[in-house]
């Protein structure tokens, strides 16, 4: 399982640790991830995602999943979350329609 937030696409960054003489040795900054379920309210289901903390925050600033995923580039996105994305745009779609 990949240590990536599967919405911002947010990995482990390289840094280095310094010690108080100057030495400075690598080390990894890993992302602050959480297994949650959130609900997407156009499909009216409950998803299970690895996010991050500050995901999550933006979840709930930005008013829920499918706000996220549609305003979201592809690129960022998991696999899981396009076909969640792609799933929301369908139905969206077939409402508008309707």
């Amino acid at each position: 399982m990949s240590r990536r937030c599967e919405l911002t696409g947010v990995g482990p960054m390289v840094g280095h640790n310094v010690s108080h003489s100057n030495i400075k040795t690598k080390r990894r900054f890993m992302p602050n991830l959480v297994a949650i379920k959130v609900q997407s309210d156009a499909l009216g289901q409950t998803f299970s995602l690895r996010m991050t903390n500050a995901a999550l925050r933006t979840l709930d600033f930005k008013g829920g999943l499918d706000a996220v995923l549609l305003k979201a580039k592809d690129e960022v996105l998991s696999a899981r979350a396009l076909k969640i994305k792609r799933q929301v745009k369908a139905k969206l779609a077939e409402t508008a329609a309707a």
